[in-house]
């Protein structure tokens, strides 16, 4: 994704965890010398942290226009335990993919609100926001329920929130990868045995996205060499779908 909006002379500020980002970002600022870099260390989980970061950005560089909630873990125990006293369930997967997500959602409008509008009707816009979610979010994933349970609901968040970010100019999207080769698995061996989707691919999609402003609420699943954009179910029956639109009328649920 770096890469991506590196090749077109972008300012990329690049958040994570982890330190060790300082030193790709500056490989990064070798291989484009044409774009500008800067590495921010920021827990997502951390509200004031995070929101610092996003203030010092905003003040460095006057504006914010694209916004990636990428972060993401896949470290979960068993539910099913044999065990004398039921112990707490360790959360801390859902507490990074969706709370995270959401902190960053919640920052990424409030410096892409202060935007002027560019274009006109259904192509207007402040800027986007795409989150990282996971066909793991649109298909059961019985291997980690609750990595499943943090990316539906990030695809879930997203699809509920567009309408309403629709007034406001801004366009917010999710991609739903494949299996994608990354460090999120817990060791390279993973990947042997699997059908992997080229980070091209991945690449295309969040071009799809950023470049056309018309798409809003879209969740693009990367796939092989195909980016598809999958349409959510359809009302079970009218009465559902009165009720829905009653809620948005209303204006509160």
């Amino acid at each position: 994704m770096t890469r991506h909006f590196a090749g077109q002379g972008a300012h990329v500020s690049v958040l994570d965890v982890n330190p060790d980002g300082a030193s790709i970002v500056q490989q990064l600022s070798s291989e484009f010398p044409e774009a500008g870099f800067v590495f921010k260390k920021a827990d997502i989980l951390q509200w004031d942290e995070l929101a610092r970061v996003f203030e010092q950005v905003y003040q460095e560089q006057g504006r914010i226009d694209v916004v990636m909630a990428n972060a993401g873990i896949s470290r979960e125990g068993t539910l099913i335990v044999d065990e004398e006293k039921p112990s707490k369930p360790i959360l801390k997967t859902l507490d990074v993919n969706l709370t995270g997500t959401i902190y960053t959602v919640k920052l990424a409008i409030h410096y892409i609100k202060k935007n002027a509008v560019t274009g006109s009707g259904a192509t207007a816009s402040k800027g986007t926001i795409v989150c990282t979610a996971s066909n793991a979010g649109l298909y059961p994933f019985a291997v980690a329920p609750l990595y499943a349970a943090s990316k539906f609901g990030v695809i879930g968040f997203v699809r509920s929130l567009a309408r309403s970010l629709l007034k406001e100019s801004i366009q917010i999207n999710a991609l739903a990868p494949a299996v994608l080769e990354t460090n999120i698995a817990p060791s390279k061996e993973l990947f042997k045995p699997m059908i992997i989707t080229p980070m091209s691919t991945l690449t295309r999609g969040v071009q799809q996205l950023v470049s056309d402003p018309s798409l809003t609420g879209q969740i693009a699943e990367i796939h092989g060499q195909n980016v598809t954009l999958r349409e959510p179910l359809p009302y079970i029956d009218e009465d559902t779908g009165k009720n829905i639109e009653t809620f948005w009328s209303l204006g509160y649920a």
